[in-house]
């Protein structure tokens, strides 16, 4: 026998959170939306849930349908369902975010968005909705995670000096490290391969390349590795 729900239901949305590294500086994917409401407002990629798709199937189809990004790993993040979030009506959204290399993905704005870019955390326009809420939630997520677990790789070139890593951490930490300390506690990690090649057309002299061994770090962690930078 059919079941049938008497009560109100609130519409459901997914938001998410994409960030890469470019020119120094820590960026996020946002969409120019071309629909009221906020028309013409900058805001975070996302949509309504359809009936038959998952949370995490809708979350990656509003990123390929709005940005044309896709293969992404996709994290979720946090519920946000504040009374008054969607003016149209009572919405509660679940946000992902991602880490991405940003010259692994092309963006290109489609269906309601009206352009697609990156902008850098640090210089960012008003969002719509109460995205700005979720950005910075999923901002604190990164740099409390990247202290513990190696995700900051994921925003790295495949092959990368001790300097572009220690940058790395400063750009998502927001303040400097102490070279000498930090090469010292990643390189005890064990994680990293030192490789037979040095940067390519660089003005200074050409530093060591290495590799993140992720084969290596998972076996660790089943042995109780502790990660800490």
């Amino acid at each position: 026998m059919a079941s049938s729900y008497e009560h109100p239901r609130a519409a459901l949305t997914v938001d998410c959170v994409v960030f890469g590294v470019d020119d120094g500086d820590l960026k996020v994917l946002l969409i120019q939306r071309d629909l009221e409401p906020f028309r013409n407002r900058w805001a975070l990629p996302g949509g309504f849930v359809h009936v038959d798709e998952t949370l995490e199937q809708a979350a990656l189809r509003e990123l390929r349908e709005e940005t044309g990004i896709s293969r992404v790993y996709l994290e979720q993040l946090y519920t946000f369902g504040s009374l008054a979030r969607d003016p149209r009506e009572r919405v509660i959204t679940v946000a992902y975010y991602a880490l991405v290399k940003l010259t692994d993905h092309a963006v290109q704005a489609a269906t309601d968005a009206r352009e697609a870019a990156w902008f850098a955390v640090t210089d960012l326009p008003k969002l719509a909705f109460d995205h700005d809420e979720i950005l910075a939630t999923a901002l604190a997520r990164l740099q409390a995670k990247v202290r513990y677990e190696p995700v900051g790789f994921e925003l790295l070139p495949q092959k990368f000096t001790l300097t572009q890593l220690q940058r790395l951490y400063e750009i998502i930490l927001e303040h400097p490290l102490d070279k000498r300390n930090f090469r010292k506690k990643v390189l005890a990690l064990d994680l990293l391969l030192e490789l037979d090649e040095v940067e390519q057309d660089v003005a200074h002299r050409a530093a060591r390349l290495y590799r993140f061994d992720e084969r290596t770090y998972r076996a660790l962690v089943k042995q109780g590795l502790h990660f800490e930078i």
